[in-house]
This record gives C-alpha cells, sequence and structure tokens, in this order.
C-alpha cells in the first residue's frame, strides 16, 4: 500500500512539473503569435515633446515625441488627441484613413506626427500660440505646448504617429 501511494505522489509531482513547464512555455509562444511587444502603451506624462514648423506641403506643425529616461513604452499609429483651443472646430482631424505601425519608444528613438493648422485655402480662422496635445486614450493627461509661431488654425490634420519623420507631412 505505501508503495502505491509513494507512486501516486510522484506521479502527482511529475504531472505539477509537467504542467509548469507547459505552461511557461505556452506563454512566449502566444505572445509571439499575437505581435504584441514588451513595451506598454505611452501614456502622456511618459514623453517630452517638441514641436517644429516645417515648410513642406504648404507649411505645418511637425510634433516630436521622445519617452523619458528609463522608459520604453510604444505609441500606437493613429494620430495624436490635440487642439488648438477648447473649441470643438479646433480638434485636429485624421489624414490618414488607416492606422500604422505602433512606434516602440526607449533612449533617443522617436516618433513624429505632422499637424497641418489650416487644412482649408480661405481667410477663415483664428491665431493660436498653444497647442493642447495627448496620446490617444490618455485625453485627460494633456499637455500645452508653446508652438515655434503664431498659427492661423481652420479645420486642422493630423498624421498619425510615424517612426519616420518624411512619414508625418500632412498633405491634405
Amino acid at each position: 500500500m505505501r508503495s502505491r501511494l509513494a507512486a501516486r505522489s510522484a506521479r502527482l509531482a511529475l504531472a505539477v512539473a509537467a504542467a509548469a513547464a507547459l505552461a511557461a512555455t505556452a506563454t512566449p509562444a502566444a505572445t509571439a503569435d499575437s505581435g504584441s511587444t514588451a513595451a506598454r502603451a505611452c501614456a502622456t506624462n511618459d514623453l517630452t515633446f517638441k514641436i517644429t514648423s516645417k515648410t513642406q506641403a504648404g507649411g505645418y506643425l511637425l510634433v516630436t515625441a521622445k519617452a523619458k529616461s528609463g522608459i520604453t513604452c510604444y505609441l500606437e499609429g493613429v494620430f495624436p488627441s490635440a487642439s488648438f483651443g477648447s473649441a470643438a472646430d479646433t480638434e485636429v482631424r485624421p489624414v490618414e484613413h488607416s492606422v500604422s505601425d505602433d512606434v516602440v519608444l526607449s533612449g533617443s528613438a522617436a516618433a513624429y506626427a505632422g499637424i497641418n493648422p489650416k487644412s482649408t485655402n480661405n481667410e477663415n480662422g483664428r491665431l493660436f500660440e498653444k497647442l493642447h496635445l495627448s496620446v490617444t486614450g490618455d485625453v485627460d493627461n494633456f499637455v500645452t505646448l508653446d508652438l515655434p509661431h503664431t498659427v492661423q488654425v481652420d479645420r486642422p490634420l493630423a498624421t498619425n504617429w510615424h517612426a519616420d519623420p518624411a512619414d508625418a507631412v500632412p498633405y491634405s
């Protein structure tokens, strides 16, 4: 009887060890198959932002985002949540009609989004000196950034976040 109990205990221990080994090997396979990365989604306060003025495509604002020291995160390939004022007509709308690749930020890696403050061909619009910006899904934690110069705003458009600044030119 004792040897049967000992054998049963050994089988149980072996089954537990096998289950643990299977669980350990199954998790990485699932993660690799899903295409996810070890990085987490960026929150607005994980990043530093810089805005520069560009002349290409009739003029636009290039927003550069970098992760703060010690942070690794990713920005989804969608346009940033941004507005020039509190009115709905100053909120940026997407230029691109599909989602781009996620951009992983760490160290010196940067993500870029282009904002065209005036997509109309008329004299309408209001002047602004600041941009309110947050990453998508984190609109409660926006930052207010000084613009490099006063801009006239009328139906503003934005590109998705991109790893290459050449891909962030907002053609309308």
